[in-house]
């Protein structure tokens, strides 16, 4: 569950424990490990993750791993979890701590000669997992080769943040600023294309701070990020990447370099996600937030001058503490503004232990209910309006599903279906269409033999 990078995590402890010989069943099938990389941003996610845990619970796992976010954080919402939890606090004990389990019922030599049992170690939850001469295996998770269930491969170049928006969490659950060296992540991106992914998004915490040990951009020598355009030219010319995306940018991350890189390489989609969060500078700023609403329209401006019709979506956070109607006002009138091509509308959740938490007054809860359907029903509007402007022209879709329409996702993201197809299509297809009208769920085209 969770972002991005919590998918890629999770991908990577599906592949170790394979390796380990041991093989994926749902969790109906009583699994004898049950593994659960948590997400804790908001309330909602943690709840989700505690309802994990109780569901597996009752199908009586010998052990239950809980990793992820919502261990890191300091809070109550993992107390009795049961005697067969082990709850990782520390990330870097993951790797270890899966192997150790994985042990008891792995089939693989590596892991097998890795069983000690004679000096128990307890958990958090007291349950005995594991042994001091098995404190040495792997300290890392793998590198990908494969991204299993999906065509669109995360590949994970960055974590952490040190940033401290008043609402985040974040850096709390994940506040070691890290990147992946080079030479690692184009052998990656070359095993996922050897594995037959067409489509790879690069994905960070704060993927805009790659190549620092801080993601806050007072305290790097240069103002501008030159490490995160320079991977994006290598990965490029990864042989036989079709696609690249880049996940979720702050308006700071966008510089004349990195659209550059953009304009360069044909393989590089025309989408940036920019997280907007408010159109209001006052909100920004108790937001904590390192942009105005000004410096998110330059650098649209920028982008629009660089890129054809490049689609440029967001999040916004509605309701946020003491936000009045004059301030959603200034939101609502930024997303018609830049005519955003998709808007990720959440209401604001308080986050135990965050400072917007102990703002006050706070946005009643009908208005909060009000202001998102009012930017949902422009978010459906502006959709409409930018995937318009393509319908006649032709486009790349690479198909994520077949039942009961192939459906994929067009360079520009939007989402596309083959209604006619004259021929079979499959998951991960990449085909040619001519777009011929717009719907509400999308576009409607017609497949080019």
């Amino acid at each position: 569950m969770g972002c991005k990078v919590n998918q890629y995590e999770t991908q990577q402890i599906r592949q170790l424990l394979e390796g380990y010989g041991l093989a994926q069943v749902a969790v109906t099938e009583r699994p004898e490990l049950v593994v659960i990389n948590t997400c804790c941003v908001t309330h909602t996610a943690s709840a989700k993750s505690r309802h994990f845990i109780h569901q597996a619970q009752k199908h009586r796992p010998e052990a239950v791993v809980i990793c992820g976010c919502l261990p890191t954080v300091h809070t109550d919402e993992l107390k009795a979890a049961g005697e067969n939890v082990h709850v990782v606090k520390d990330r870097r004990d993951l790797a270890a701590t899966l192997h150790l389990l994985a042990a008891a019922q792995a089939t693989t030599p590596d892991a097998q000669s890795s069983r000690h049992f004679d000096t128990p170690i307890k958990s958090d939850s007291d349950a005995k997992v594991k042994s001091k001469k098995d404190l040495c295996p792997p300290g890392e998770l793998p590198l990908l080769t494969s991204f299993a269930g999906q065509t669109r491969a995360f590949l994970k170049v960055q974590d952490g943040c040190d940033c401290h928006c008043s609402y985040c969490i974040i850096p709390t659950a994940r506040p070691d600023v890290r990147f992946k060296i080079e030479d690692e992540i184009l052998a990656e991106a070359a095993a996922l294309v050897a594995a037959g992914h067409k489509e790879i998004v690069l994905t960070g915490v704060h993927i805009g701070a790659y190549g620092y040990d801080t993601a806050r951009r007072r305290d790097w020598p240069d103002k501008e990020n030159p490490h995160l355009p320079n991977l994006l030219d290598k990965v490029a010319q990864v042989p036989n990447l079709a696609r690249i995306r880049l996940s979720s940018l702050d308006p700071t991350d966008v510089t004349p370099r990195l659209l550059d890189v953009f304009a360069s390489h044909p393989n590089i989609m025309p989408h940036l996600h920019l997280s907007l969060q408010s159109g209001s500078t006052a909100v920004l700023r108790r937001m904590n937030r390192p942009y105005t609403a000004d410096d998110f329209r330059d650098k649209v401006a920028l982008i629009q001058s660089r890129l054809d019709r490049p689609a440029i979506t967001t999040d916004i956070i509605v309701g946020f503490p003491t936000e009045t109607d004059a301030e959603f006002a200034e939101t609502l009138a930024l997303a018609r503004e830049v005519t955003f091509a998709k808007m990720h509308v959440f209401a604001f959740s308080a986050r135990q232990g965050t400072p917007a938490a102990q703002m006050h007054p706070k946005v009643p809860p009908q208005i909060k209910k009000h202001r998102s359907q009012i930017l949902r029903d422009l978010d459906s509007a502006l959709q409409s309006q930018y995937r318009t402007q393509f319908i006649g022209e032709t486009a790349q879709v690479l198909i994520e599903g077949a039942d009961p329409v192939p459906t994929g996702r067009a360079e520009r993201y939007f989402e596309v279906q083959i209604p006619n197809a004259p021929q079979p299509l499959a998951a991960n297809d990449l085909v040619a269409v001519k777009m011929e009208k717009d719907a509400p769920d999308g576009v409607r085209a017609a497949l080019i033999s």
